[in-house]
């Protein structure tokens, strides 16, 4: 079966897997303020669920996908395929890929610490950190912070003309600027409406990058070292900087004219504040647990993230349904030309999926992102099968091939 299946044939694949898991449950997922969430043994289901995911990706010719599901204090880890299809050295759970969207989670945190130490107003005007803002964009009416942090300001998106299949091999090679960046999503026609809902765009988070090193002094990959990564102890994650890939790393490919292109360390992505970021899958469970259980931002801070009530998309997190607790399950989704990344992680951050996938090499397509809807359905009912209660089995850790 090819990957392209429909998000509904894959919801019922999913669902009757998931049923079954929930039949073998003693107790099932039930609604209340903080029921326990204990991992189901790893023959019930789960297991069985994202094994045979990865293997239709692999078959489909995905390079590699890597998976980390925490569940208190249990662990299950999968690392499929190689890591590049020149030598077919095999996959590392530690091997880290580009997680994309992601990265803007780790904005986020950057520029609400700032807010916390008051040195910035989330309802303020952009322009009063950023000046030339208005110059640049040509807003039709006044865009915040939080706009921005919510994807609420309307603006333009910066990752047409910067990916497309016109000028990947110049984004290969390029560098670009936020301020470039910035610019080049000014040129861009901004689409005026009465009532400005959510929007996705990259855009938005490349002019939170722009704040928080106006109000820094230092590049935007420093601070999210400073902020995140040294205090967490995130040993594969950074910033894509310049120079060569780490060894370790994941490839990336995409089809361009019939031909099979290595997009792993694109110059484009060095400092992209909107998905430029690196990691594996272990890191980035970490950084969501730290995130959750308060250790990055004050609690206060935490809730002003997870609102408003009624939106998917919070201060730089998404959020989902979390069955087990009538509560969300808080995290991101990744996609880069080359790469899909999906992250998940209960209100109390003691339930976490991440996973990772190399992308078959295939054309790049404007707003496809089909493949990224399976990992995220696959990981939501899966979290959602974790909420057995009574006596269970520990969680296995394995490697390899799933075939």
């Amino acid at each position: 079966m090819s990957v392209a299946w429909t998000r509904a044939s894959f919801r019922r694949l999913t669902a009757a897997i998931v049923a079954v898991v929930l039949a073998a449950a003693t107790g099932g997922c039930s609604p209340g303020p903080q029921p326990p969430a204990q991992p189901v043994s790893p023959d019930s289901g789960y297991r069985a669920m994202l094994e045979q995911f990865s293997r239709r990706l692999l078959d489909d010719g995905a390079p590699a996908v890597l998976i980390q599901l925490r569940v208190g204090g249990d662990e299950w880890s999968a690392a499929y395929g190689v890591r590049n299809l020149a030598s077919h050295s095999r996959a590392e759970i530690t091997d880290p890929v580009h997680v994309g969207g992601i990265t803007k989670s780790m904005v986020a945190v950057c520029v609400l610490r700032l807010a916390e130490e008051g040195r910035l107003e989330l309802d303020a005007p952009v322009s009063t950190y950023l000046p030339e803002f208005n110059k640049v964009m040509h807003p039709p009416g006044p865009v915040t912070v939080r706009q921005l942090l919510q994807h609420r300001s309307g603006m333009p998106s910066v990752d047409g003309p910067l990916f497309d299949p016109a000028t990947v091999r110049e984004a290969l090679t390029t560098r670009v600027s936020l301020a470039d960046l910035l610019a080049m999503a000014g040129r861009i026609s901004w689409q005026a409406k009465l009532a400005q809902g959510f929007e996705y765009s990259n855009s938005n988070y490349i002019a939170l990058a722009l704040i928080v090193e106006r109000l820094s002094g230092r590049r935007i990959g420093e601070v999210i070292s400073t902020d995140i990564i040294q205090p967490l102890g995130l040993s594969e994650t950074s910033m894509t900087a310049v120079g060569p890939p780490p060894s370790s790393m994941i490839h990336g490919y995409i089809a361009l004219d019939r031909k099979q292109l290595d997009v792993t360390y694109p110059a484009a992505q060095i400092d992209n504040a909107a998905g430029g970021m690196v990691s594996s899958v272990a890191d980035v469970n970490t950084f969501y647990r730290a995130l959750l259980q308060n250790r990055l931002l004050k609690p206060d801070t935490i809730a002003q993230m997870e609102s408003p009530l009624y939106a998917r998309y919070g201060l730089g997190v998404v959020r989902w349904n979390d069955l087990c607790t009538n509560n969300f399950y808080y995290g991101h989704p990744g996609d880069v030309p080359g790469y899909g990344t999906i992250a998940m992680t209960s209100a109390d951050g003691t339930r976490q999926l991440t996973m990772a996938v190399a992308y078959p090499p295939e054309p790049l397509r404007s707003g496809d992102t089909r493949i990224l809807h399976q990992m995220e359905s696959i990981a939501e009912d899966t979290l959602n099968a974790t909420c057995q209660t009574g006596p269970t089995g520990p969680l296995n850790n394995a490697a390899g091939s799933p075939g």
